[in-house]
């Protein structure tokens, strides 16, 4: 969106900064409505602009304050993603990692493995299959809705095993 926000809207982030911080606003919506109202932009780049500003957008982030923020609270719980991250990248360097403000996604071609801390006890693994039953630790998506076809889930670090593994790889294979 940035690399079109000049032709879109006749501004670059820069300028568009500069807009916003002659404004005195708190909120979020307040900031689309000026944006959409006073000059005409649509609410897609309204939005980016908003968040840019705020920098409360995943981008904004290095994705290790990404990954620290969320297992600030659930600290028991970063040795499990430590251990799914080093067996995940020991894939090749096909593997691209992406840090967002919930979950941690793995992509090859198309996201294969979403890595979220999602209780204080347990992390979820999603998984992408392209034709896999539920069984056993495979479990439908729960949580992840259509983002992932299957979710396991993780209470310690010895759960990620043999098992895990397998799932991993063969989520990589179909990605690939």
């Amino acid at each position: 969106m940035e690399e079109n926000l000049k032709d879109k809207t006749g501004r670059d982030l820069k300028e568009w900064k500069a807009v916003l911080a002659k404004q005195s606003f708190e909120k979020h919506g307040e900031m689309l409505k000026f944006l959409k109202a006073e000059y005409n932009v649509s609410h897609g780049y309204a939005n980016f602009i908003a968040l840019k500003f705020r920098e409360a957008d995943a981008a904004s982030s290095s994705d290790e304050d990404l990954v620290a923020a969320q297992y600030e609270k659930k600290v028991d719980l970063l040795p499990i993603y430590q251990k799914l991250y080093h067996l995940i990248t020991s894939f090749g360097e096909e593997v691209q990692v992406a840090p967002k403000k919930a979950a941690v996604s793995f992509r090859r071609k198309r996201q294969f493995a979403l890595v979220q801390p999602t209780t204080k006890t347990r992390v979820d693994l999603g998984l992408k299959f392209n034709d896999r039953a539920f069984e056993g630790r495979l479990e439908t998506s729960g949580p992840f809705g259509s983002m992932c076809t299957h979710r396991v889930q993780l209470m310690s670090a010895d759960d990620v095993d043999a098992e895990v593994a397998k799932y991993l790889r063969d989520a990589f294979d179909e990605a690939g």
